[in-house]
């Protein structure tokens, strides 16, 4: 008879018990390839509901962000749009129709692992080109990207402060139940000097997959021009707490409960991106709330031609709108960062601009 299939769980106890504690990175970043592998988890059915899935003004204003620059620097072709984790590709579905109103109608390039949102994402933009990272796509012009809560769900690294020192956090077993516990290694070095001293039981994340492919982007930015639009849930300073945490069916559970099951994620730490993206000489536009970004964009006055367009539907055009913008609901924890190329101009939605 056949043997069930070992669950991600298992896997981990049995590599566990047999080697020893692994890393928080290697748990987060093993989880979310099996959880994004073989499943739509975007929607009402799904675990968790994204910006342009509440809202088509999510997507157009972006759209037509990336329109204004792109006139702006001078409507150079070819020109590319290029989305990393493209969810059901109701994004790029919103933008392309908003920006192409404005002439721009770039050649579509996406970036994703996943097969199941892959076949979703095929429906909405079927002249997409897809890619497993940003190696493969095109050079030969300016690059219009987008990441949409892509960042969040990248694994990032822990330390602790215990009474001797930072100790990289990792993941051990308790009988059969998943807990953290300090590694061997002293990690102060790898501590910056004004947290060196944090009280005992303080943590630290990093996310090396964030900064490497940011290094990236801001790489193409410099060498072929364009503009990049991050956004996400985090902090615009670094800060010490564990922000690791895991959704499934619309509720927060712990992170340890359902590994490859759950959507496990972190805050992103956006001062360090914007000082990786200031090492390759492109420009940091700036890092807004979201809200003060969308309502810059005219978010408001968006909502109210939606509105009297469909008069029946103007109530839940209005709770969308809040529910992207309002400080208590995405507005202020989701940030947007924005890039550009050296010689590109600068965005409207952020401060200095």
């Amino acid at each position: 008879m056949e043997q069930p299939a070992m669950t991600l769980g298992e896997s981990f106890r049995r590599l566990i018990r047999n080697t020893g504690p692994i890393s928080l990175t290697h748990y987060m970043g093993e989880s979310n390839a099996r959880y994004y592998s073989g499943k739509d988890p975007i929607g009402n059915a799904g675990d968790f509901i994204t910006a342009p899935e509440i809202s088509q003004m999510f997507g157009e204003l972006i759209g037509l962000w990336l329109a204004d620059m792109w006139i702006r620097a001078g409507k150079e072709e070819p020109v590319y749009y290029v989305e990393l984790g493209p969810g059901r590709g109701t994004l790029a579905k919103d933008a392309l129709r908003a920006a192409r109103k404005y002439g721009l109608e770039p050649r579509v390039h996406l970036v994703e692992s996943s097969q199941a949102l892959k076949d979703v994402q095929l429906k909405a933009i079927p002249g997409a080109i897809w890619h497993n990272d940003l190696s493969t796509v095109p050079q030969d012009g300016p690059m219009l990207l987008i990441a949409n809560e892509f960042f969040d769900a990248l694994p990032v690294r822990q330390l602790v402060r215990g009474p001797d020192g930072w100790r990289e956090r990792m993941v051990g077993l308790d009988g059969d139940e998943f807990v953290f516990v300090a590694g061997g290694q002293n990690m102060d070095p790898a501590v910056p000097v004004e947290f060196r001293n944090a009280p005992e039981g303080a943590v630290l994340e990093t996310c090396p997959a964030a900064a490497a492919i940011l290094y990236e982007i801001a790489g193409r930015l410099a060498d072929q021009g364009g503009a990049a639009l991050l956004i996400d849930y985090g902090n615009s300073e670094l800060k010490t707490g564990s922000t690791f945490q895991a959704v499934r069916d619309h509720q927060k559970v712990h992170p340890f409960a359902a590994p490859g099951d759950a959507d496990l994620t972190a805050l992103v730490d956006f001062a360090t991106l914007a000082r990786i993206a200031q090492s390759r000489d492109i420009r940091h536009i700036g890092t807004a709330t979201q809200g003060d970004w969308l309502r810059a964009l005219g978010i408001e006055t968006r909502a109210q031609n939606l509105a009297a367009k469909a008069p029946q539907y103007a109530q839940d055009i209005a709770a969308a709108k809040d529910r992207l913008v309002a400080d208590n609901q995405m507005g202020k924890l989701f940030k947007v960062m924005g890039l550009a190329g050296p010689t590109w101009p600068g965005g409207v939605g952020f401060p200095e601009n």
